[in-house]
């Protein structure tokens, strides 16, 4: 069992820069690909990246390769979404999950947190 808490979450203009935030807990924690989700007002859950078991492998939707890193620390149990040269288009609920393999569908993920909304303003 993992429960994830996301948190940084807040208003920012565009250019800023945010970083978000996602508690772990469990003892199997490093067992699982970290990944961050997103949903926008009216769209469908979108994957914004992962980030392997031991931290080594990362990967990125196009829309923001270049902008946001994705990292993890297995000891503190966190994952953190460091987002720079926001843009409105960011503007979503941004969600931590957690899957057993390397995968990058909502539908795959086996553990979610709430979520934290991001709201960038032109």
């Amino acid at each position: 069992q993992v429960q994830l808490v996301e948190s940084g979450g807040g208003l920012v203009q565009a250019g800023d820069s945010l970083r978000l935030s996602c508690a772990g807990s469990g003892r199997t924690f490093s067992s699982y690909v970290m990944a961050w989700f997103r949903q926008a007002p009216g769209k469908e859950r979108e994957f914004v990246g992962n980030i392997g078991w031991i931290g080594g492998i990362t990967r990125y939707t196009d829309s923001v390769k270049g902008r946001f890193t994705i990292s993890r620390d297995n000891v503190k149990k966190m994952v953190y979404l460091q987002m720079n040269s926001l843009k409105p288009e960011d503007t979503a609920v941004y969600y931590c999950a957690a899957s057993r393999g390397d995968v990058n569908r909502a539908h795959d993920m086996d553990y979610w947190g709430k979520g934290t909304l991001v709201t960038v303003s032109s």
